[in-house]
């Protein structure tokens, strides 16, 4: 695993959007089809923002871009402004030259879920996979909706949020009650499928945990720890996540 410490979540974000950026441009000069996996929550804010910048830049072209995010609550409608497809769309879509057809997240009012994840699953093997995952942690380690006890061998799937999790995503919400309670997430399988991760974490809340899943034991008790099992990672965090490195 390749580990980058910054001072900054600034200075995080535009590490991994160069990252981000170099593989959209080196895919296009080859003229290939670049597909990213994409993540919601505050850590991939930043990195979103200089995406948009560099593509209205003309510095990458979203045009020959193929996406598939990493999870979606169950229960709400894309049009929900609490849904993750109203977040990707706020935060990135609306904002790039991306085609709708090329743009996929997870369905969570679908009436047959466990239909829908076995097509999500097909859909990204027909894409050929995932060239770049992008991915945040939460405080207990998940990654995705991967909670805590997620086998490494988890395809798409309907799961139960944590209590923690439950807890750290009602700031979108009014109120802790109104989070659902169950979403549809890519499993630790799938995630570790693709070619390339970029794994981003920042702030002091995340540290314990990101040091476990370093240098703990690789369990199923920590998500995140399933990421010393891919053959490329890169981990960009902030000076905050990972105090004792100089």
């Amino acid at each position: 695993m390749e580990i980058i410490v910054t001072e900054t979540y600034e200075e995080m974000s535009i590490r991994g959007a160069e990252i981000v950026s170099d593989l959209i441009k080196e895919k296009t000069s080859s003229g290939s089809q670049c597909t990213l996996g994409l993540a919601t929550g505050s850590t991939p804010l930043g990195l979103y923002r200089n995406l948009i910048r560099m593509n209205r830049s003309g510095v990458i072209d979203f045009s020959v871009v193929r996406t598939f995010n990493l999870d979606e609550y169950l229960g709400l409608d894309p049009s929900d402004e609490r849904s993750y497809h109203s977040f990707m769309r706020k935060h990135l879509f609306d904002h790039i030259n991306i085609r709708a057809e090329n743009i996929h997240i997870p369905e969570g009012c679908s009436p047959d879920p466990l239909k829908t994840c076995r097509k999500y699953e097909e859909t990204i093997r027909e894409a050929g996979g995932v060239d770049l995952q992008l991915l945040g942690m939460g405080g207990n380690g998940h990654i995705g909706f991967n909670e805590p006890g997620s086998g490494f061998d988890s395809l798409t799937r309907v799961v139960e949020l944590a209590p923690r999790t439950i807890e750290d995503n009602s700031r979108f919400f009014d109120s802790p009650e109104e989070v659902p309670e169950k979403a549809v997430t890519m499993g630790i399988s799938t995630i570790l499928r693709a070619r390339r991760i970029l794994f981003l974490v920042n702030g002091e809340a995340k540290a314990r945990a990101l040091s476990e899943a370093l240098y703990g034991p690789v369990t199923e008790e920590l998500p995140a720890s399933a990421l010393r099992n891919h053959p490329r990672v890169t981990l960009i965090c902030d000076r905050r996540a990972m105090p004792g490195v100089r």
